[in-house]
This record gives structure tokens, sequence and C-alpha cells, in this order.
């Protein structure tokens, strides 16, 4: 119901719709088989729909709901199960070693990295290199908080398939991104032969060509790339497998065009994410992948210490920054959006500017926001990225990737506009280097959100954060992101239902 629109009306346009809905032959056609039916004692299809807009009694009202949850969860999971099926039928990359041959592979990873891998990183590199192995394609996603280590995983995985004489293709969806990527990559594989190359759109022409023809030639093992790898030009002599970074940023239609660049198979696919999706709502989010999760940090990694404040702390909180800066080190401060709005009181454009003439005066402050281009995005955060830049004001195009070792201070203004997982993924841009870090959150004085923002201060733990937003939020934007199928539903919600979902898949 809303403003104007009475119960009765409702009613009235129910109880003529009603009869037309079950005098449709189409109504007779049951989504569910009727051994389902039987075995839960679940009437069929049509007195359901009777029953749950004229119930005799609330008993039947209650029985209609819970057979309706179970058909949308039912035909959920069999369409993952669809997806799945007609990927396990496609043909796969030939991967297949021996084992003497794949314990080879996997000590000459280690022996290539300069850190122990953790238990987490060795249990999820052994279910991808058994995925590659099986015969199929993989469908894989690799979930794990910021500074888990999932490039290494993804690295571990790409000796793999070079020593097996396929190619790979990384796609990140920035260029910064793709160019610290490609970095720690090539660091990594080089020492063992591996020939690895960037293929970002600001190339001259000329190294872009030698690429294109290096890969086509099968002379280089592993490119790294943003939409770039997507033009027409681009072919390889022998993609075996795809690691697709931060899997939101990019549609199906993108991931299926790379996909397709592999000839006569389907090449293995790793989708990473650092956005922490509750393990149940993985389970239906992403139901036609396998999930695997790096949920273990590497050893001296220091925690964030988060803090939550009161407008009325900015002065002090400003003043904090700049002895950060001062003796050596950068900051982030986020703001909500580019304008003033009721949502938020801070507009990352007023606020830059105020905070150069005040706070920051005499520092080199930069603003970074989504109106801006690829290239002037890319422009400042290399400029950050290079030590060049002291405080980065921006917006919350942040959120993803950048790597800066030495920024240790991230300041959120309106932190009650944001979700906690999207505050968690901001948070994972300080902590990266051997200083510690500090988050603080700034809300309205007398604020209600400051009871939900404590969460972060308490737990570093992604999973933990999420499941809290989760129930905050609901399954709908889940961190910012709106995830496929995590709120499509017309009567069952993933939370409160969780158990009938599971009976479903």
């Amino acid at each position: 119901l809303t403003a104007g629109l009475q119960n009765r009306t409702v009613r009235r346009l129910i109880a003529k719709a009603l009869p037309l809905a079950l005098a449709d032959p189409a109504s007779a056609v049951d989504p569910l088989p009727a051994g389902v039916n039987r075995g839960r004692g679940f009437a069929d299809a049509r007195w359901a729909l009777r029953a749950i807009h004229h119930p005799k009694d609330m008993e039947e009202a209650d029985r209609a709901k819970r057979r309706l949850i179970f058909e949308e969860f039912f035909l959920l999971a069999i369409a993952a199960a669809l997806r799945r099926a007609a990927v396990k039928d496609e043909a796969a990359p030939d991967m297949r070693l021996d084992a003497a041959s794949l314990a080879a592979v996997r000590d000459e990873f280690e022996r290539l990295l300069p850190f122990v891998l953790t238990g987490a990183q060795r249990r999820v590199l052994d279910e991808i290199r058994a995925d590659m192995a099986a015969g199929a394609p993989m469908n894989r996603l690799l979930q794990g908080d910021v500074g888990s280590g999932k490039t290494a995983v993804a690295a571990g995985a790409m000796l793999l398939a070079a020593r097996a004489g396929f190619q790979t293709a990384f796609m990140a969806p920035t260029e910064i991104l793709a160019a610290q990527q490609y970095a720690r990559i090539d660091a990594l594989l080089a020492p063992a032969g591996v020939r690895s190359a960037l293929l970002v759109g600001g190339l001259k022409r000329r190294t872009r060509d030698l690429i294109v023809d290096e890969l086509r030639a099968k002379v280089i093992d592993v490119v790294v790339g943003t939409h770039a790898l997507i033009t027409d030009d681009v072919a390889f002599a022998a993609l075996g497998f795809v690691v697709i970074d931060e899997q939101h940023r990019f549609g199906v239609m993108q991931r299926a065009v790379l996909r397709a660049k592999a000839k006569g198979h389907t090449p293995h696919t790793l989708v990473m994410t650092a956005t922490p999706i509750p393990r149940t709502l993985a389970q239906s989010v992403y139901a036609d992948l396998d999930v695997s999760i790096v949920d273990e940090l590497p050893p001296g990694r220091l925690p964030v210490k988060t803090y939550v404040r009161a407008e009325s702390a900015k002065p002090k909180i400003f003043e904090f920054v700049r002895e950060q800066v001062t003796s050596g080190r950068q900051a982030f401060v986020v703001c909500p959006a580019i304008e003033e709005s009721e949502r938020a009181v801070h507009s990352a454009l007023q606020e830059a500017e105020r905070l150069r003439g005040e706070a920051f005066k005499g520092l080199r402050v930069a603003l970074v926001h989504g109106r801006l281009s690829s290239q002037e995005k890319d422009d400042v955060m290399r400029l950050f990225a290079d030590g060049f830049v002291q405080v980065l004001i921006s917006t919350t195009v942040v959120e993803v990737g950048v790597d800066i070792p030495n920024a240790t201070v991230m300041v959120v203004l309106d932190a009650n506009v944001f979700g906690l997982a999207q505050l968690h993924q901001l948070r994972g841009r300080v902590g990266r280097g051997t200083e510690k870090s500090y988050c603080i959150l700034v809300a309205p004085d007398g604020s209600e959100d400051a009871r939900r923002l404590a969460v972060l201060s308490r737990t570093d733990d992604g999973f933990i954060v999420a499941e809290e937003d989760l129930k905050i939020r609901g399954s709908g934007d889940l961190g910012g992101v709106r995830q496929h199928g995590g709120d499509d539903f017309k009567l069952a919600n993933l939370i409160r239902d969780f158990p009938v979902f599971v009976e479903a898949k």
C-alpha cells in the first residue's frame, strides 16, 4: 500500500485479476515437479496462487507462502545448475599433468616466492590446480580480503598454465591497477622464464602492435591489461587461463568476449573479488561458480586501528592527518558525493577547496572523483602512488585496488551513509606497508549510526563485517554492488529463508 492506495482497492483488483490468472492455461504448468510437491506435502501452483491471495485462514496463507518461496529458490538453483552443466560439457584446455610434474610445478612456485604462502593460500591453490587438471573448464570465484594475497594465488595458477603450454590473460578494471598487478606478477614469474606484458589503452602504437604480434606468436605467456584485452585485434596463440580482477566491475558480456578469444575450448576462468560476500549469500549470488575463500592474512600485516568519531572532532582529526603527512606519510579523505546533497553534507568538491585553504594549507592535495575521465583519474592516482600528492580527497572511486604502501590514514566523512562492507573496502586502502595505520569514520554528532559503525572498530574480518551488513541492510545492494540474483525475489528473502534455499538447492 502507498499514499492514496487503500487496502480495499487492492483487494478489489486482486478479486478481478485472480480468476483471469487461474483461467489462463499457463497457470496449469507447475514449475515444481510432481515428486517434489509430494515429498514436501505441497499442493500445486494454482492452489498456492489462490491460497496466498484468498486464504481460508492464516495457516493456509502460510502454507502457500512457504511453497512459493521454495519455488523461487528452486528455479534459481535450476538456472545455476543449467549454467554449470553447459560449462561442464564444453571442452577445456588440457592441463592434466602427472603427479610428479604437478608436484614439480608446486615446488618451483614456492621457491620463486619471497615469502611463505599462508595455509589458506596453499589450500585455495590446490583447489584451483585440481580444477585445471580435471578436464572440464574451471569456473571459480576467489574471494579474499584486501591484502590476503589473491594475486599470488593467481600467479601460482599462471605458472601451471605456462608449464602446460598455455597463455594467461589477466583483466583489471583500471590502467593503474593493471600496471600494479603486472609489476607483481612479472617480478614473481620472470625468474622462472615466464614472459609477461602489459596491454593498456595508453601504450604507444608501435609498442602495442609488438605485444599483439607476440601474443599471436606465443612469445608472451601472460598478458595483463584492461578492457584493451577485449578489442578485436587482440588474438592469442593458445589462451588457456583467464583471470578477472574485481569481477563486479566487468559485465557478463565483457567476460564472455575475453573467454571467446580461446580457440577450440573454453579457458579455465578465475574471477577474484575483495568484496566480502557472506558465505551464505555467495552460494546463491554466484551459484554457477565454485567459491574459494582466502580467509587468512599473511603474517606481519598490522591491523588497521579503526575509530568512530563525531563531526565536532574534525579539527582534531585533520590535525592528526597533518602530523602523519609531515612525518612523511600519505592520507585519504573520502566524501560520499561530488556535490551537496541531502544525504551527504560533505561535497567532495567543496570539501577539497575548504581543506586546501584551511586544515591542509601548504600540503600537496589532489581531488579524484567519478566525473573525471579514466585518464585524468589514472594521472592523479599515479601522482599519489609516486608520493607527490600527500593528501588525496576522493569519492568512493578509490574503493577498489590501488596499492599505496605509504598511506597510513583513511578518513571517511559522513561515514553513516555508507554500508559496512563498503567502509571495510575503503579501510583496506591503508595498512599495506610496515607502518601503523588508522581509519577514522566521521558521523554526525549524536548519530544513531555510531553503534552500527562500531562493528568496524571491533573486527577487521571482512566476512564478519559482511554478515553484519547483511543483517542490517538485507541482501539487496550489498557493499554498493547490486548482485545479480541477490534481490530479484518476489517473496523469498535469502537471510530469513536461508534454510529453505539450502533445501531447494
